[in-house]
């Protein structure tokens, strides 16, 4: 079993790489803007559990883009770490499904918290930001399942 999480783990890691590499790619070649709701999710959390973000200004507003980016980086880990765990159960699908089933989940991991706390409105969103979503997770889910099927031991 503790191969199998550290398998997940490390191909959530790679995954999430593959994620950012394509967010990043994508605000480059359009000139558009990080998007904040990572911060503003984890802020939100942050303030309904009563262990509000210390700080003000700037300095509040970099420990949550930080904050922001190391939950995607846990939710990609973590996702990573479950279908790795599955796939251990004998849950196994062709590398396209099982890519496609993994970068849904993780897109459900972040995008259902955000709509759930009023931070975004996935119903508003234009097919730009749908793509904008959709293309990146996609890639960390055929990524991340591609290396957790890859390392299935061989009898």
């Amino acid at each position: 079993m503790m191969r199998s999480i550290v398998r997940g783990g490390v191909a959530g890691a790679a995954g999430t790489t593959v994620l950012n590499a394509v967010t990043y790619a994508d605000m480059a070649l359009r000139g558009r803007p990080s998007s904040q709701t990572p911060a503003e999710t984890v802020d939100r959390i942050a303030k309904d559990t009563g262990h509000p973000v210390p700080g003000a200004g700037d300095e509040h507003d970099n420990r949550l883009s930080g904050l922001g980016a190391l939950s995607g980086i846990a939710v990609g880990c973590g996702i990573g770490v479950a279908v790795s765990l599955a796939r251990g159960t004998g849950i196994r699908m062709p590398w396209w499904l099982g890519g496609v089933v993994t970068g849904v989940l993780a897109m459900a991991a972040t995008d259902l918290p955000m709509a759930r706390l009023g931070v975004s409105d996935p119903t508003s969103w234009s097919a730009k930001d749908w793509a904008s979503d959709v293309v990146p997770h996609l890639l960390y889910g055929v990524t991340t399942y591609g290396i957790v099927a890859s390392c299935d031991e061989r009898p």
